[in-house]
């Protein structure tokens, strides 16, 4: 194959001599590439691959032959953002035969995805007729050839399937995922990535390897300065209780791997500017494969690194003025973004790209701002300026909302916040129902930065403290001391309130960089507990981080995704040699299991025997009774909480705990649903462990409720079986006016 740099120079000169059509362009690539094919599939509406140009397949199939994004290698090729590098494509289980191109005497292909801005414009390929794998080498010329291609691609009118036709007038609603509950109303700032790298050929690249080295080191410094500002702007008072999230997103800043491949990416004769894009398209594409969704997050800090480091390069952009009540959208949204925005005064963020647990989401939470993620296609859809609705109470996003709508969300927004202060009234009364039964409502927490809402809600202590978010913020595990500071921490913070910390719950959807294991259904394979018991070191650590930060106060610690009394009784006997090393000695030691895998259920005279507290985990508990994946979305409403079956294991749970007087409390999504902490009371759970955005609402909802009387009505429902028992609740919490 040709030299790049001397491939680029030409597609330059062509490009220089007015519009090139593609037809010149795969000549060109053929010509100096090598091979007997090159062609051009453009991606069309409606997920449609088109072949638009070729050089050595036949012409008439110019516009002809088509393929679905998915279909055949090319589509294949497409929809992962793959490299398809084949010696044999026709005996590939994805090739798709299209007799009219011609293409049988061509053995070997190797196709690269045409990419801008994150976005798939196309399929550029080559192919000859010996059977053979191209070289690294080769490859890597065809994806910097690729860089230019997208460009010209992109003035030649290629899209990428988004939505044709639509009247930029028209209401949309958007389904996704709340990341902080509120609402925001306002005209939408639209966050796009940096633009394109204009100049790609490099005559210096010792020069080049110099402006990048400035480029970093004034993006640090702009780091540096980002976070040193937060705590005296006023406006993020959360977020400087902790550092975990900006302190593990300096990490990925500073790593030297992904700098280093944008060093070689300069030595082949790129820009600096061109090569930090090329090595944020590969991190991107290589992220996108990854299953696990926090590890994807990370995809959202190295954009946000990328687009730095471009602006470091190309100089600073002009900060756009943001007007009141904006609603920011972006793609994906690193936390450095997030902050930036945040002291320019949005109220809502919407996002499509995101999880409840990445970095954006847990800042999202800290600042106190609206936010929605898991949201196709909004970027697509929206324009400067347009107006939108941030429903996240409900995971909603309206697009143009019509006036009416628009309004209604306004008086909602107004009312919310009469509401909560309402709500504000209860911070420091008691849990009880109104026929004098005590409950406690508890915190589930995972980052120091969420301790102050002990304090905001009034909440009887901190439920589950979840020990592995630290780590995952952080990319690693934590030694001894490190750990132990944080621990000590939330002991410090809760004061006489109780917490209940359970040990590291990794694997399934919860890994740590480096640690991905190849399962096929990882959350029912190698992670939480069984990690501890088979990495034992890993755990004894832990446990000595959690005596060591007691310090002599009353410590509770619960083991997870325990499926037998013999696993318990293993970590329990880790435990509890490790107090016998530390001093001081906790002033009391409780040892407790998470209730999540329904083989516990027919071990209770053991279990009762040996767990001091059980604690069910309903989210988990849900998936493995019922079989089914609560990642799947066609799953995700398939099974309730308030099922037969599920009322039966708790109402079994209580009374074999209740005999051996072990207490029982749930620390599950369910517990901040109105309609499942009333039946779990009434089942006799009366510690309750949630988000603190439940607190209040339903320590409000419980002083309204006689339980004795409604465990009466439960059981009447019950009595009458079948699955309408969600429906026969709310009904009766409706006409008591318990619930809206």
């Amino acid at each position: 194959m040709s030299e790049p740099r001397h491939l680029l120079s030409r597609l330059r000169t062509l490009r220089a001599h007015g519009s090139a059509p593609l037809s010149a362009l795969v000549r060109l690539v053929a010509s100096e590439l090598v091979s007997e094919v090159c062609s051009v599939y453009v991606q069309r509406p409606g997920d449609i691959l088109e072949l638009t140009a070729t050089e050595g397949l036949r012409p008439d199939a110019i516009g002809q032959t088509r393929l679905r994004v998915g279909e055949g290698i090319v589509g294949l090729c497409a929809a992962t953002g793959s490299v398809m590098n084949l010696p044999d494509a026709q005996n590939h289980p994805a090739f798709a035969y299209r007799p009219e191109t011609g293409e049988e005497p061509f053995a070997s292909l190797l196709s690269v995805p045409v990419r801008r801005s994150g976005r798939t414009l196309g399929v550029l390929v080559v192919q000859n007729r010996t059977p053979r794998n191209f070289t690294e080498a080769e490859v890597d010329d065809l994806e910097t050839v690729a860089m230019l291609v997208a460009e010209m691609l992109s003035g030649s009118g290629a899209i990428d399937g988004s939505p044709e036709g639509l009247a930029a007038t028209v209401p949309r609603l958007f389904a996704g995922a709340s990341l902080m509950a509120g609402i925001a109303v306002g005209p939408i700032v639209l966050l796009r990535s940096t633009g394109p790298v204009v100049r790609l050929l490099a005559e210096d690249p010792r020069a080049e390897q110099v402006r990048l080295e400035q480029a970093v080191d004034r993006m640090q410094r702009g780091l540096d300065d980002l976070f040193a500002e937060v705590p005296n702007t006023g406006r993020a008072a959360d977020v400087s209780a902790s550092r975990e999230v900006l302190e593990a997103y300096r990490l990925v800043a500073s790593d030297a791997g992904w700098l280093r491949r944008v060093g070689d990416v300069i030595r082949g004769g790129t820009t600096a500017e061109a090569a930090v894009q090329r090595v944020a398209t590969e991190l991107h594409d290589r992220m996108r494969r990854i299953s696990d969704p926090y590890l994807r997050e990370r995809l959202a800090d190295m954009e946000d690194l990328a687009n730095r480091l471009l602006t470091a390069l190309t100089g600073e952009a002009p900060r756009k003025t943001v007007p009141d009540g904006a609603i920011l959208l972006a793609r994906r949204l690193g936390p450095a973004e997030l902050l930036d925005w945040h002291a320019r005064g949005i109220a809502g963020v919407a996002i499509e790209e995101a999880s409840p647990s990445g970095h954006a989401a847990i800042l999202a939470r800290a600042l106190g701002i609206p936010a929605i993620g898991s949201l196709r296609g909004i970027l697509d859809s929206a324009e400067q300026g347009d107006h939108a609705v941030v429903d996240a109470d409900d995971g909603q996003f309206i697009l143009r909302p019509e006036t009416a709508v628009r309004e209604a969300y306004i008086r909602a927004r107004e009312a919310r916040s009469a509401k909560y202060a309402e709500l504000a009234t209860w911070r420091d009364r008691p849990a009880v129902t109104a026929d004098g039964i005590e409950l406690k409502l508890m915190l589930n927490v995972g980052l120091s930065l969420e301790l102050p809402q002990l304090a905001r809600t009034g909440a009887d202590g901190i439920g589950l403290f979840r020990t592995e978010i630290a780590m995952l913020a952080r990319g690693s595990v934590a030694d001894v001391a490190e750990q132990a500071a944080i621990y000590a921490r939330v002991l410090d913070e809760a004061g006489d309130k109780p917490v209940l910390f359970r040990t590291l719950d990794l694997g399934a959807d919860k890994l740590l960089p480096g640690t991905v294991v190849e399962e096929e259904n990882p959350a029912m394979g190698w992670r939480s507990l069984r990690v501890g018991l088979d990495r034992p070191a890993l755990l004894r650590r832990q446990l000595r981080a959690l005596l060591l930060a007691a310090g002599g106060r009353h410590l509770s610690v619960m083991f997870p995704m325990v499926a037998t009394v013999t696993e318990f009784r293993a970590a329990k006997g880790l435990l509890q040699a490790e107090a016998k090393r530390v001093r001081p000695a906790p002033e009391t030691l409780r040892i407790g299991t998470m209730l999540e895998v329904p083989s516990l259920m027919w071990q209770l005279p053991e279990l009762v025997k040996e767990a001091d507290f059980i604690s069910i985990g309903s989210n988990d508990l849900l998936q493995f009774l019922f079989a089914a994946d609560r990642g799947t979305p066609s799953l995700y409403d398939r099974y309730d909480f308030l099922s037969q079956p599920m009322l039966d294991l708790v109402e079994q749970l209580v009374a074999a705990a209740g005999a051996a007087s072990v207490p029982v409390s749930v620390c599950g999504e369910v517990a901040s649903r109105p309609l499942e902490a009333l039946v779990l009371a009434a089942l006799g759970v009366t510690t309750l462990s949630m988000p603190a955005s439940g607190i209040l609402p339903i320590k409000a909802m419980f002083a309204q409720v006689d339980l004795r009387s409604f465990r009466s009505v439960l059981a009447a429902i019950r009595r009458g079986g079948g699955f309408g028992l969600r429906e026969s609740i709310a009904t009766w919490a409706r006409e008591q006016a318990i619930v809206n």
